[in-house]
């Protein structure tokens, strides 16, 4: 019975966080395309604080949680989705980078709230004047002049603002793109384990077959968690990673039940890496392109031979099927994982894929809608804000 006790309080100690954690995760995700999160068991109308936000011209993301840590899930978030953030999670509120989040977030908790939509609208209000000078006098004689200029700046706050939600929600919708292709990946390889599998449950089966089949289904666990967390192009490296190792596991594996020896590891076949481990290297230039050597597994190695085209990975973009090097910048964390880091830039030059080596900010290299705060806490100091 102790025992018993035990678990269930053990099982109550780590739910809460394991729940808080999960919110913050699918807050991260809704703000990459929208400004406003609110947990589901929270009575909050999320289109309401959208709406003020842009009457303010504002480029900031709400995230309305049922409980937890406030400060730690707005930097948690700011890492992901970049700009000001702010959390409201049960009765505390904190904000930042800016100073002047973290102004408004201390100001709503010194004021107090009768609920947690109050708050995110007092905030946004607050956030407003801080950043379009509300609270300012009339500048000793600056008349209607003033606020026209105030005017004209709070246009042009709100196109930005507009403008960074569209191009957020644009690279959202692009990186899904990517994911679902990515998937494409996984399944082929769990589709190639399972079809192994009674063949390395037989008897007589080498150690070292059973021991490559077990490598590959350890490494496709490995991708799929990787393709599961994944929230940026970056994050989708290792599942490449992960990917390429499985595949060479099954190809060594299949060599070991025909009584063969596992071929040398080589790079895989640049055109498609789900045709396993190169044979060797041929000479080609994508269209338009420069000529460069590219590994080849046998088959595509011989239609570059012959002048044909080679069956090259396709991939879905914008309703259309394009060879993955076509399709930018984007996929070039994904597909780098294959080849590894120092390989794959020579690889790619002359495709859509290069230009993410080129350019750090983009997909390939940064994250959605801005940059990290370089490791420490908003503003060099805690995020502003309280209880409310």
């Amino acid at each position: 019975m102790r025992a018993l006790l035990l678990s269930l309080a053990l099982l109550v100690v780590f739910a809460a966080p394991a729940a808080a954690q999960n919110a913050v995760d699918q807050a991260a995700e809704a703000l990459q395309s929208e400004p406003v999160y609110v947990d589901p068991s929270v009575d909050v109308d999320a289109d309401a604080v959208s709406s003020r936000i842009e009457e303010h011209g504002l480029d900031v993301h709400v995230a309305i949680l049922a409980d937890g840590n406030a400060e730690r899930a707005a930097k948690r978030l700011a890492e992901e989705v970049g700009g000001d953030v702010v959390v409201i999670a049960g009765s505390s509120i904190a904000a930042g980078p800016s100073e002047a989040a973290t102004r408004a977030a201390g100001a709503v908790a010194d004021a107090g709230a009768v609920s947690a939509q109050a708050a995110a609208l007092d905030f946004v209000d607050r956030l407003g004047e801080e950043e379009h000078g509300g609270g300012g006098g009339d500048g000793g004689g600056g008349g209607a002049g003033g606020f026209i200029l105030l005017g004209l700046a709070g246009a042009g706050g709100a196109a930005i603002a507009i403008s960074r939600r569209r191009r957020r929600r644009e690279e959202a919708e692009q990186f899904a793109e990517v994911k679902t292709n990515a998937r494409d990946d996984l399944v082929a390889l769990g589709e190639d384990i399972r079809a192994l599998e009674v063949d390395v449950e037989m008897p007589g089966v080498s150690g070292g077959a059973k021991t490559d089949y077990e490598t590959a289904v350890h490494a496709y666990d490995r991708a799929n968690r990787g393709w599961e967390t994944a929230r940026r192009p970056r994050d989708l490296e290792p599942v490449g990673s992960a990917l390429e190792e499985g595949r060479w596991a099954m190809t060594s594996a299949r060599a070991r039940l025909d009584g063969e020896e596992p071929p040398e590891r080589r790079s895989p076949c640049f055109f498609d890496p789900r045709h396993g481990p190169s044979a060797r290297e041929v000479e080609w230039a994508p269209p338009g392109g420069e000529p460069r050597m590219v590994p080849a597994c046998e088959a595509d190695a011989q239609r570059v031979d012959r002048g044909e085209d080679p069956q090259s990975r396709e991939v879905t973009v914008g309703g259309e099927r394009v060879p993955y090097w076509s399709a930018g910048p984007m996929y070039a964390p994904f597909m780098g994982g294959f080849y590894g880091a120092g390989i794959f830039p020579a690889l790619a030059v002359g495709t859509l894929l290069g230009s993410s080596w080129d350019s750090p900010a983009d997909a390939g290299g940064g994250d959605f809608g801005g940059g990290d705060f370089g490791g420490g806490d908003f503003g060099g100091g805690d995020f502003g804000g309280g209880d409310f």
